[in-house]
């Protein structure tokens, strides 16, 4: 791979891929595909994520780059949160083929993990 450096570890791969170890990245940046969204929206849309998980991915994703916070000077003040150029190239594209692929092979991945419990 043209983009390591000298330690494999230190591969660009490594960061695109660490994207995913956050549990919560992939499920936020899918929710907000549909557009920008407020806080109590994204909680809604979610389901099962508290508000400090929820805040803690929100600065993940933007600190990467992925999305954007927009603040309007309303009263009461309002935020949302909507994906960059960057997060939907993410969410279009490796995501959308992990998804396909998941689709495609779900059961033969269920069934693998259930034969390694089973061991």
């Amino acid at each position: 791979m043209g983009d390591c450096y000298e330690l494999v570890a230190d591969c660009r791969l490594r960061a695109a891929t660490d994207l995913f170890a956050h549990t919560w990245n992939p499920v936020v940046l899918a929710a907000l595909r549909e557009g920008p969204r407020r806080r109590r929206e994204l909680r809604a849309a979610i389901g099962g994520i508290s508000d400090k998980v929820l805040t803690e991915t929100l600065n993940r994703l933007l600190g990467n780059g992925l999305i954007d916070r927009r603040s309007y000077a309303e009263a009461p003040p309002r935020v949302e949160y909507a994906l960059t150029a960057l997060g939907k190239s993410l969410v279009d594209g490796p995501m959308r083929a992990l998804a396909d692929w998941t689709v495609e092979h779900a059961d033969e991945l269920l069934e693998a993990q259930e034969r390694a419990s089973d061991t």
